[in-house]
């Protein structure tokens, strides 16, 4: 008997849409089944919690009895949420361009019985508008075509099929050569917006990997500009309205150029990748500004997305109460009531007008300043007032809340706290890292696998790709910050399972999905952020420090062989291979640094390390030069007698010994440029 099944699910996604009159199916062998029993095409629809213009569509559609019985008549529906199940988005993103559309969310595809697309695109409204037909006529024409013309949907349906296997097993390998990476990152230099920072127009999304590329080829030549790019672009992003000034956090991007318009949903992705940043960049420009918004930021993460056990949840919605941002954004009427007198101040600081800057309402924000800094006195001044405006804010109704626990995201976070908990000398940063981290391993294996997401103690779908390479560079981050071993272990233990059941033995580098993953049309494989860092991207840095930490060679040949698998894209589309560029530059030029002595002895020479911004750093702290992996081209050298000693090497040659922290950051200052 047909009915909604999503009732059964966990996803705070498709819990949204069970009481829809819509008889959604999750996606899965039963609903492939049924269609074929039933002889019906397949609607499907992929969204998450946070989406807003999923929530538009949901509204208008699917709570509608009369698009409900035209659905229920003629398909079987299933419903997705693209953050548990993101092997199924990117197949059927893929097809969706491969139409020649530019894709987004919620994503409409129609598929055949088998799961095979034919047609698809995005949002479509219930009646015609903004340039699109109906809802419901786009229904009953898929039909009849499904039924009175079926060569057409044959066709359609080999043309995808065709294509989508041939970019599954497309190869374009090469040889890369070092000079590619300056190429990039000049190439990404001339894409930057010269007045508000980030990629020129609109939309404008904070393209964490990308900056994070052109700041290490600034630090590499020493090309101010390239630095300066990254910076405009942190200070207009921590000053403008993708920004939340009183509650911390950053939205998912700006629907303007200037970064004032959020999407107002936060990401835990995005936020991870931005305190990533910020730490690397404040390290050497040490910007107040960069300080405080890590510290909100976390502030944020630990009281608002951390889950019962330690772990961080996925997402914050864009909505409330039926509106995008109404949490958010202020009228000058409601800021003069909580502040009073003391209102002047703030709405001068925070751009607070009658008129408002977005709809007739506020969205806070300190763009008029993004070039001169607050000073001290008046941040002090301000503080009082935001606290006031939060705790105001609070007795609104809040956003919804996906609650999940994404192994892949929890990677990001993971790594960016041991990372940020180190530069800003934040230990308890460093010891939520190392919750989070047991929480993964602890709750989210299964059959000595790696799973993807968890919710209210159930455990959904096998680990892609993604969740194994973030989290073993989440563990050499830890291993790094806490000098445990046992997340070197652990490291090495998420490789093994990619090699295992990820790896392309043909063509090299990894699929998304396991070989033993079933229910998908195809198995895809890419080195593309897209919106996260991909695998393949982040893979060979996380192995060429794997490998230099452990001696084990056979992670650099691996390293090697991705590197080779995908460096013929360099020259196809360099845009999106921020974290695969990042990682060619580790693997070209890693910089060892070794202290022998222990962790206490240390402490000063490591603060000289921690201090500066190195993101190719390969960092080991040994009671003696013999504990260093065979190979290691500081093997065998001991510290000076009675001082805990350093040494920073390049390929196969090393420093002499060092034993004074400044003198220690000096030599790594110079040690950046290869």
């Amino acid at each position: 008997m047909s009915r909604n099944f999503l009732d059964l699910e966990t996803s705070p996604y498709l819990l949204q849409h069970k009481d829809n009159p819509v008889h959604w199916r999750p996606w899965g062998e039963a609903a492939l089944v049924a269609a074929r029993a039933e002889r019906k095409p397949i609607l499907l629809s992929i969204g998450y919690a946070a989406c807003h213009w999923c929530h538009v569509m949901a509204h208008e559609s699917f709570e509608d009895d009369e698009v409900a019985e035209v659905m229920n008549r003629h398909f079987v529906s299933i419903k997705v949420d693209r953050e548990e199940r993101p092997d199924i988005d990117t197949i059927y993103m893929t097809a969706l361009h491969l139409l020649g559309e530019q894709g987004g969310w919620p994503l409409t595809m129609f598929l055949t019985p088998d799961g095979e697309p034919f047609w698809g695109g995005t949002y479509f409204p219930k009646k015609p508008a903004y340039g699109r037909p109906g809802f419901i006529a786009i229904l009953e024409e898929i039909a009849r075509l499904f039924r009175d013309e079926p060569e057409k949907i044959e066709q359609n349906r080999a043309a995808l099929a065709r294509s989508l296997a041939e970019q599954s097993s497309a190869a374009y390998p090469g040889e890369p050569n070092p000079h590619v990476l300056d190429v990039a990152a000049e190439k990404f230099l001339s894409l930057m917006d010269p007045v508000h920072g980030g990629i020129r127009g609109a939309p404008k999304f904070p393209q964490t990997p990308l900056l994070s590329f052109l700041w290490r080829s600034h630090l590499r030549s020493g090309q101010a500009d390239m630095g300066a790019a990254v910076t405009r672009a942190l200070d207009h992003i921590c000053e403008g309205g993708i920004y939340d000034h009183l509650g911390g956090g950053f939205a998912r991007y700006s629907v303007d150029e200037r970064w004032l318009v959020p999407h107002f949903e936060k990401m835990l992705y995005d936020n991870a990748g931005l305190l990533r940043l910020l730490a690397l960049v404040w390290a050497d420009t040490r910007k107040p500004l960069y300080a405080r918004r890590a510290a909100e930021t976390v502030e944020w993460l630990f009281r608002e997305m951390t889950v019962e056990g330690g772990g961080f949840a996925a997402s914050l919605d864009a909505d409330s109460e039926g509106e995008e941002g109404r949490f958010y954004v202020w009228s000058e009427a409601e800021i003069d009531a909580v502040l009073g007198a003391d209102a002047p101040l703030f709405k001068r600081a925070y751009d607070v007008s009658a008129s408002g800057n977005w709809e007739g309402k506020t969205i806070l924000n300190r763009l008029a300043r993004a070039g001169a800094p607050f000073s001290d006195a008046e941040e002090a001044a301000l503080l009082p007032l935001r606290e006031r405006l939060f705790a105001a804010r609070a007795a609104r109704i809040r956003p919804g809340f996906d609650d999940k626990v994404l192994a892949d995201w929890n990677g990001l976070m993971i790594a960016a706290l041991a990372e940020a908990g180190l530069v800003f000398e934040r230990p308890d940063w460093i010891g939520a890292a190392a919750r989070a981290f047991a929480f993964v391993k602890t709750r989210m294996v299964a059959g000595g696998r790696l799973h993807h997401s968890w919710r209210e103690g159930k455990l959904r779908h096998r680990a892609m790709a993604d969740d194994l390479a973030n989290m073993a560079d989440a563990a050499l981050a830890l291993a790094e910050a806490t000098a445990d071993g046992a997340y070197l272990a652990a490291a090495e233990a998420f490789i093994a399972e990619l090699d295992a059941h990820y790896r392309d033995e043909a063509n090299g580098g990894y699929f998304f999905t396991a070989d033993d993953a079933h229910d998908l049309i195809v198995r895809t494989r890419t080195a593309a952020d897209n919106p996260t860092p991909a695998a393949n991207g982040a893979l060979p840095g996380v192995l060429t420090r794997l490998a230099l930490l452990t001696g084990h060679d056979e992670y650099l040949r691996r390293a090697d062989e991705v590197i080779r698998a995908f460096a013929g894209e360099l020259a196809r589309n360099i845009f999106p291979l921020g974290s695969y560029l990042s990682s060619l530059e580790t693997r070209f030029w890693p910089l060892q640094i070794v202290l022998i002595g222990s962790r206490e002895a240390t402490r000063d020479l490591a603060g000289a390390v921690f201090g500066l911004s190195l993101p190719t750093r390969i960092l080991s702290i040994v009671e003696d030069g013999a504990a260093l992996p065979p190979g290691h081209p500081a093997s065998g050298k001991h510290a000076v007698v009675g001082k805990p000693t350093a040494y920073v090497c390049r390929g196969e040659t090393c420093s002499l010994p060092i034993t004074d922290p400044q003198a220690l950051a000096a030599e790594l200052s110079r040690a950046r440029a290869p």
